[in-house]
């Protein structure tokens, strides 16, 4: 079985300029997943999909770069076009899609996740942020009854995906389009390592938080 983990990246950004390359603790912000990656044994390659070769500068030395087209940089381009490129181009039995803006994702995470999908039955896994707390959605309360305020700790949480990875099967994707399946794992994350860098400002959080949780 081979399993392939792959960042896809571009270099251009419209919120952060130059997001993926500034600096997260003393190393790149797309340096930092790609580099968790290459820590789990069960991982065969680990793949950096960008279509500027800049990029090499930027990534760990033992990562792999393999260049995409550049149609694939568009604003209108999902994750799913440069998903479908990816395992057009590289073969594999399970993908794992890691999002470079989660700096904070832990070896342990990603290999327990890993290893759920590998041999306890679940066709995918995702990282996910666990909230008990009062939740709304279109104007109406989720997860409690406004007439019969429960306290926090008895409330039934909900899940926020954090996107730091993605892990599927080949079949998955191919037959349904889909990197969350029908049986899928929630990996739960806590606060630091749902940290998802969208804005400037959850850069500057990030990069006050880097020197105190992150080793490179």
């Amino acid at each position: 079985m081979k399993i392939v983990a792959f960042a896809t990246i571009k270099l251009n950004s419209e919120r952060v300029p130059h997001k993926n390359t500034q600096p997260i603790g003393s190393k790149p912000l797309c340096y930092h997943i790609v580099n968790t990656a290459l820590q789990v044994e069960e991982i065969d390659d680990v793949y950096v999909y960008c279509s500027d070769e800049a990029v090499i500068n930027y990534i760990p030395e033992k990562a792999n770069f393999l260049q995409r087209e550049k149609w694939l940089d568009g604003n209108e381009i999902r994750a799913k076009d440069t998903y479908t490129a990816f395992v057009n181009d590289v073969d594999a039995d399970i993908y794992i899609a890691m999002c470079t803006t989660s700096p904070f994702t832990k070896k342990e995470t990603l290999e327990n996740a890993l290893h759920k999908v590998l041999y306890e039955g679940y066709d995918s896994a995702f990282t996910a942020k666990k909230m008990q707390t009062f939740a709304w959605y279109q104007g109406k309360p989720i997860n409690y009854d406004i007439s019969n305020v429960p306290r926090t700790q008895d409330m039934e949480p909900v899940y926020v995906e954090t996107s730091a990875f993605f892990i599927f099967t080949k079949e998955l994707w191919v037959n349904h389009g889909r990197r969350i399946g029908f049986h899928p794992y929630i990996q739960e994350v806590g606060e630091i390592e749902s940290v998802d860098i969208d804005t400037m400002e959850d850069l500057q959080f990030a990069q006050v938080l880097a020197d105190n949780v992150l080793r490179v």
